[in-house]
């Protein structure tokens, strides 16, 4: 934790810990928030670097969309640091009590952590790919048409809500202190703003079959048919070729950057939200409960057959409404 205590003192230095006490007195900043507030002036100072190469390309930059982006964000901080603590920590805290194994601090079991919490974002960022539920708020993350750092900042405020959270109790059920889970995603996250760009191409070949990558990541957000659905991985790529989920940037099919049925809105609660909107007026429509609700687990693609009037019993007919958003 020494790390944690030099950026706790960078802060007090620096007086951004005496602002944050002044604007939010009742609010204890915990370790992964902390790590997050000493990484958000880099984060600017990054992509107004980036920025100052590509804003003369709008299909790679848009000034609007990328201070939008960082709004969204915000969004995503607030509801994080307001309800983590009331939402979260008490299940982690119960699931922590049950533990199954002592497990001190040291090198292996940091080591541990890290892999532990890639291993479960994996699966979390897999499900919220493959679960409407979870698509729903994952959705704004893909929205954007273009690449670049500020697009990691494109988060939906919803996300503590959405319950992604419960991919990484396993770890607290083993004996994996929350606190060490919370630090070890927010690096992650931290490595994962650096894969949002197009600025950085293919990297040495050790790196890229181990490490999730720029060229890798082009891919996930890309909604060429080939690339729907591919490379999950947070800071590590190997679960993505061990599960069968990775797929290589082609040069002769680069990525085309958004969601197969684009949202073009500028509000960011539209931007939040649409997802859900339409996930649940697909659940009113008529039908049988389970079928419904299927709507929540099923895949973002996923459409509920309709009888039309005019059939017989039994006779099923695709709706032909747009299907749901798809990145």
């Amino acid at each position: 934790m020494a790390l944690l205590d030099m950026m706790r003192a960078v802060l007090e230095d620096s007086g951004l810990l005496a602002l944050w006490h002044t604007l939010a007195p009742s609010l204890a900043l915990d370790e992964r928030q902390l790590i997050f507030m000493v990484a958000t002036p880099i984060f600017i100072g990054i992509t107004f670097w980036e920025y100052r190469k590509i804003r003369h390309d709008p299909k790679l930059m848009d000034t609007a969309e990328a201070i939008r982006n960082f709004a969204l964000g915000a969004g995503y901080q607030v509801t994080e640091l307001l309800f983590a603590g009331i939402i979260a920590f008490p299940v982690y805290a119960l699931c922590y009590h049950y533990r199954l194994f002592e497990l001190e601090l040291n090198w292996l079991t940091g080591f541990l952590t890290f892999l532990g919490v890639d291993f479960c974002f994996y699966w979390m960022h897999r499900a919220s790919h493959r679960m409407r539920w979870f698509w729903a708020a994952h959705v704004v993350h893909h929205s954007s048409e273009r690449m670049n750092f500020s697009t990691a900042m494109r988060q939906n405020a919803t996300n503590i809500f959405n319950c992604m959270w419960v991919f990484y109790l396993p770890m607290a059920l083993i004996g994996f202190n929350p606190v060490w889970i919370g630090v070890a995603y927010a690096f992650s996250l931290v490595y994962q703003f650096f894969v949002h760009t197009t600025l950085v191409g293919r990297l040495p070949g050790w790196i890229e079959r181990v490490f999730n990558t720029p060229s890798h990541h082009r891919v996930h957000h890309g909604r060429n048919p080939e690339y729907i659905d591919r490379n999950y991985g947070g800071t590590l790529i190997i679960w993505d070729r061990l599960f069968g989920t990775f797929a290589p940037e082609n040069d002769a099919n680069p990525p085309e950057y958004g969601i197969t049925r684009q949202i073009h809105s500028t509000n960011l609660i539209v931007l939040w939200t649409h997802e859900y909107v339409d996930m649940f007026r697909d659940m009113s429509r008529p039908g049988g409960l389970l079928s419904r609700l299927g709507h929540l687990w099923r895949p973002p693609e996923w459409q509920r057959p309709t009888i039309s009037n005019s059939e017989q019993p039994g006779t099923l007919h695709e709706r032909n409404h747009p299907e749901p958003d798809r990145h």
